[in-house]
């Protein structure tokens, strides 16, 4: 894909204990995510895809419009933010995906959330 159609995305994960039932198996992980459009043209944030799996291999996938409710625009240069959660019935995991982008000229393309982990505090060594 051509330079113009460019966006870089981060995420930092984190555990919301208040939100989390450790004897029940039921963990909460919050993240909050960096969306940079480093193209040259303004492009909309369309919709989403993730992959989130658990210490066990299962994996569920979801798919829905925008984010959080939103489908952002991000001119050349602009950055949006936002958090959200996914919730486990292990203590570790990842998630990964994509955000399906669509240019201001029209043009569709993909960009791509890297992996990143949700790990309990305490399984940190």
């Amino acid at each position: 894909m051509s330079e113009q159609y460019r966006v870089e995305v981060e995420v930092s994960a984190f555990f919301i204990e208040e939100q989390s039932d450790i004897a029940h198996d039921q963990y909460a992980f919050g993240y909050q995510v960096r969306i940079r459009n480093l193209g040259t043209i303004g492009a909309t944030l369309i919709s989403r895809h993730w992959l989130i799996s658990d210490a066990h291999g299962a994996q569920q996938e979801v798919r829905g419009q925008g984010v959080i409710g939103e489908q952002p625009h991000l001119a050349p240069g602009q950055v949006f933010e936002y958090s959200s959660w996914a919730q486990l019935t292990t203590p570790w995991g990842q998630m990964r995906g994509s955000y399906q982008m669509q240019a201001d000229d029209g043009q569709r393309f993909d960009a791509d959330i890297p992996e990143f982990h949700l790990v309990l505090p305490r399984m940190l060594h």
